[in-house]
């Protein structure tokens, strides 16, 4: 379903520290190389490839000899910094041999979610790209804390896919494609070769994390995807530990392939839409669920209930009745007033506010609405 990578203009390709670090012996070198032909083949062929690389906690953990016990946050971070340096000198020292140039890119959370940070972070890709080197990107781990991570990298390469415009993110996984059930634990699962649409029907077949150097698991690779293909942008999961696990996806080993959005968001919106975790919600009613999927504002009348502290300009999350996520926009009013205002007619707003207000909640040039259901195929 993929046809052949080298037929995409675009691909973000993301490692899992297990594919790229052994437990005891540390960088997995062959393994590498392999995957650094395989990168070294898609630009010949005239495409950029992005490289999202997970692995600096856990290969600096096993050259500080910190063994497989629970890591303090200064001990993470130090090990990031240990492992970070290696981990880059080996994609420089691999991709180097193919006579390719890199160049590291280290991000935080707020890099991609924050407006100005998120053009900036764009901008430096570019430019590496243009001067046809390969971007080597992963989060700080050296700074960043529980409260301001992605914690997985999974995540962080859908943003960076969307935000460059990537039209392919291959995450490569130790598992070879989306399941009904994880396999490990339900031997009757069936694999999913084709996805059309993350429904929550298929996040329920998700899983948890793999392995003790994997943050990530099947639910974050499904969080990706929505990022992802929303924005446009396709999608393969498949399995890494192979040689080659590029060239396998052309040679026809098994992947789930997640589909584009046929009508995708772009630009400006595309940022709204990936936003990983929105500074409120707003639950609404299935009139104001009618007119959003029409392509209109969400006014105060629909707003049936206000969660979250939030500031005029940031992301909430819109919930219709029965709870699930519809949309997502930036939102005209601060929280305090979005719950003083929630249900009231436009005509009722300078009343209770005893100001002239916006009429709209969340107006349409700044939101970005759901896409309807659509069918999955399942292999038994």
């Amino acid at each position: 379903m993929t046809q052949s990578l080298q037929n995409y203009r675009r691909i973000t390709v993301k490692i899992g520290s297990a594919l790229l670090v052994d437990r005891s012996t540390g960088l997995k070198r062959e393994w590498l190389a392999s995957l650094v032909d395989d990168v070294e083949a898609l630009t010949s062929a005239g495409a950029d490839v992005l490289v999202v690389s997970s692995g600096a906690i856990a290969l600096g953990r096993t050259i500080l000899g910190l063994g497989k016990r629970a890591l303090k946050l200064e001990e993470s971070q130090a090990a990031a910094a240990v492992g970070q340096i290696a981990l880059a000198g080996a994609w420089s020292d691999e991709l180097g041999r193919k006579g390719l140039k890199s160049g590291q890119v280290l991000v935080t959370l707020g890099d991609t979610e924050e407006r100005r940070r998120y053009l900036n972070a764009r901008a430096t890709i570019s430019t590496l790209l243009k001067m046809r080197a390969v971007p080597v990107i992963n989060e700080n781990d050296t700074v960043a804390t529980t409260e301001i991570r992605y914690g997985d990298n999974d995540r962080l390469a859908a943003r960076v896919a969307t935000m460059m415009g990537a039209d392919l993110l291959v995450l490569l996984s130790d598992i070879d494609g989306l399941y009904t059930a994880p396999p490990a634990l339900d031997p009757s699962a069936a694999f999913i070769p084709v996805v059309d649409r993350i429904t929550p029907e298929i996040e329920a077949m998700a899983g948890g994390a793999a392995s003790e150097l994997s943050r990530g698991g099947m639910r974050t690779k499904l969080d990706a995807g929505k990022i992802a293909t929303t924005a446009g942008t396709a999608m393969v999961i498949t399995l890494g530990s192979r040689l080659n696990p590029l060239s396998a996806i052309d040679r026809g080993e098994r992947a789930t392939f997640f589909r584009p959005s046929a009508s995708p968001v772009k630009g400006y919106k595309t940022w709204i839409a990936g936003q990983l975790e929105p500074a409120g919600r707003l639950v609404v009613d299935a009139g104001a669920v009618g007119a959003l999927l029409s392509g209109k504002s969400l006014l105060p009348a629909g707003v049936k209930q206000v969660a979250g502290s939030f500031s005029r300009g940031d992301t909430v999350a819109i919930l219709g009745p029965e709870g699930r996520e519809i949309a997502r926009g930036l939102v005209a009013y601060d929280a305090a007033d979005a719950v003083r205002i929630a249900g009231l007619k436009t005509a009722e707003i300078a009343t209770v506010l005893g100001y002239e207000a916006r009429s709209a909640m969340v107006h349409r040039d700044d939101l970005v609405v759901s896409r309807p259901a659509e069918p999955m195929r399942v292999e038994g």
